[in-house]
């Protein structure tokens, strides 16, 4: 069977009330979901995908231009429509908005301190659309800007996407570059929970503080290509020196 050709998924029940380049949108981001195309690789041309779907070359024009606002495509002019990846500091940086006060943003540097297994409690199993008894996998990191820990953060995984996790010798600083390229899950969109708080003493240890300074707790999840939660993750984040920065266009 033809590598591109895709099973007329336009005909899936529940599409037809949607606009067909819509329809297109779904089924593009489906088969990256499907691995299809993996990030980084190479879409058909809009002629080949309009022929594959039986759409107009106009259709999957808009769908592709939709798709690429959203940032899951990359088109380069002359060359072609690629799966969006996780580098480069442009895409990187609008998922770390901590910058040190008077200085460019940076891209923080972590130090792993621990890696382990837990059932998820309540907050956590329906934060990630868990059950109760689920597991995940639980990182425990301090990042650092600046030469200076600024973040003590705690990430929860789902077990059943990540637990290969436990098998790596080296964690990047990274993770969602590492999500894709190990584990094929894409964050696509993030919701941050901001609120002020004072330092416990887990947190003057960890960032070498003085107990009950002010932090900033940023309360993150983040989910998938197709809406599913795969990441939650707290950051106490110090504010004497730093600040939460966030960019609207």
């Amino acid at each position: 069977m033809n590598e591109n050709r895709f099973d007329n998924k336009l005909s899936r029940p529940g599409l037809a009330f949607q606009p067909l380049y819509k329809q297109v949108e779904e089924q593009v981001t489906q088969l990256i979901v499907e691995q299809r195309w993996k990030p980084g690789e190479m879409l058909p041309n809009e002629f080949q995908l309009a022929s594959e779907f039986g759409v107009s070359q106009g259709t999957v024009r808009k769908a592709l231009n939709s798709l690429t606002s959203a940032k899951i495509l990359t088109r380069r002019q002359g060359i072609g429509t690629f799966v969006s990846e996780h580098t480069g500091h442009h895409g990187l940086y609008r998922f770390y908005p901590l910058i040190a006060d008077g200085k460019s943003p940076e891209l923080p540097k972590a130090e792993l301190l621990s890696i382990s297994t837990q059932t998820a409690n309540k907050k956590v199993a329906a934060a990630l659309s868990l059950n109760p008894k689920d597991k995940v996998i639980v990182l425990i990191r301090r990042r650092i800007l600046d030469n200076e820990f600024c973040i003590a953060e705690t990430i929860y995984l789902p077990h059943k996407w990540f637990k290969a996790l436990l098998d790596e010798k080296d964690v990047p600083h990274t993770l969602y570059h590492f999500y894709q390229t190990n584990f094929n899950l894409t964050v696509h969109t993030i919701r941050d929970s901001i609120k002020a708080d004072l330092a416990t003493q887990s947190d003057a240890d960890t960032l070498n503080i003085k107990l009950g300074e002010p932090l900033l707790e940023v309360t993150r999840i983040a989910q998938s290509l197709n809406d599913k939660p795969m990441e939650y993750r707290i950051s106490r984040c110090r504010s004497d020196k730093y600040h939460y920065l966030v960019e609207l266009n």
